[in-house]
């Protein structure tokens, strides 16, 4: 099974890409702003709801 972990791994590898193209396009205090949400929304957040639904599939029998 694919842990959490590397799954926030990979999407954080890719938020530099879209935060540098947000930079460009945004004036500054919308860009602070839009960082501010994304990595809210991409880092710790997500890792929770990962990390839960981890427990909640790990409390299932598995039949198959």
């Amino acid at each position: 099974m694919i842990e959490a972990a590397a799954i926030v791994d990979l999407i954080k590898s890719r938020l530099n890409r879209v935060l540098l193209v947000a930079e460009a396009a945004l004036p500054q205090p919308q860009y602070l702003a839009y960082r501010k949400l994304i990595l809210d929304e991409f880092g710790q957040s997500l890792q929770r709801d990962l990390d839960r639904l981890y427990q909640q599939d790990k409390g299932k029998d598995r039949h198959g």
